[in-house]
């Protein structure tokens, strides 16, 4: 037998052993995961009403759609787990709507966002008239969901849009 082949032979068996001891580890981590798995997914967990109203608060929708004249109460009994309407927090002026809502992306520049006090990024958009202004932010424009995700009324939009452009001049 030669050297290299004994070399060969050698780095086999180290490398076989290796692997023997890594997939003996995996096996064991394996056994090991499953079996707290097994302690953490007992229905018990599920049925905790807390727990289920975590659970039915992240998968709500993040917004419905009311069709004037139409009953919309439907929509309420969706987006609330008790099927209590849901609490309408609606700014009383543009400021706290803006903090509330809007500041998300217009403080950052979010997703194409202009933001508030950028007169560069404004200005064409507030020499399009606030008509053009409303529109946009009550039915939505590139990245931004129509009323900016809220339910709010049109009038709180406008205010909204309002108290932007009045710090954008």
């Amino acid at each position: 037998m030669s050297k290299s082949a004994s070399s060969d032979t050698q780095f086999f068996n180290s490398f076989s052993m290796v692997l023997g001891i890594l997939i003996a580890f995996a096996i064991v981590l394996f056994a090991v995961a499953r079996s707290i798995g097994a302690d953490r997914q007992g229905t018990a967990v599920l049925a905790e009403p807390l727990h289920l109203a975590s659970v039915q608060k992240n998968i709500a929708p993040f917004a419905q759609v009311a069709i004037a004249g139409k009953d919309n109460s439907a929509l309420a009994a969706l987006s609330s787990p008790a099927g209590a309407a849901p609490a309408v927090n609606v700014p009383a002026t543009g400021e706290q709507a803006f903090t509330q809502v809007c500041s998300a992306c217009h403080s950052t520049g979010v997703n194409g966002a202009p933001k508030m006090g950028d007169h560069a990024a404004w200005g064409p958009r507030i020499a399009q008239g606030k008509d053009a202004l409303y529109k946009d932010a009550i039915a939505g424009k590139g990245n931004m969901p129509p009323k900016g995700g809220t339910t709010w009324p049109d009038a709180a939009i406008r205010m909204a849009v309002d108290y932007m452009v009045s710090q954008n001049k």
